[in-house]
């Protein structure tokens, strides 16, 4: 799969200190990443198709919580997507990479700041 990547974008992010008392009364919140894809133009033409990768997160530590959304428009030369489902998963795996780079180096430099010690690294499971 040949890409062409535009710079990566960060919607939101959010860094919250845990607070352990609210949540024994509204429920702890739990770690999750999501990875969608929203067409942005499928030219048959040119065979190529343009999509938006969405990465969802929320990462919970002992002391905080980070949250938010970064994204990336991809152009994929050669190949006419019709669904997200066309995508392998090694495929949804490397057009999410540079957005799980990105929460990894906010992250970091947000923790470094916020604890006042070295930043967290977050590592990702394939």
């Amino acid at each position: 799969m040949e890409l062409t990547r535009e710079k990566e974008f960060v919607n939101q992010y959010h860094y919250d200190a845990r607070n352990l008392e609210w949540e024994k009364e509204n429920g702890t919140p739990e770690t999750n990443f999501e990875v969608t894809f929203q067409l942005a133009e499928r030219d048959e033409e040119a065979v190529r198709t343009s999509v938006v990768a969405v990465l969802q997160f929320m990462v919970v530590r002992d002391e905080f919580v980070i949250s938010g959304a970064v994204s990336q428009l991809v152009h994929i030369k050669d190949r006419l997507i019709d669904a997200p489902k066309d995508f392998s998963q090694e495929e949804v795996q490397d057009l999410a990479a540079p957005l799980l780079d990105m929460v990894q180096r906010l992250t970091y430099e947000v923790t470094e700041i916020a604890l006042d010690r070295p930043g967290l690294n977050l590592e990702f499971n394939s």
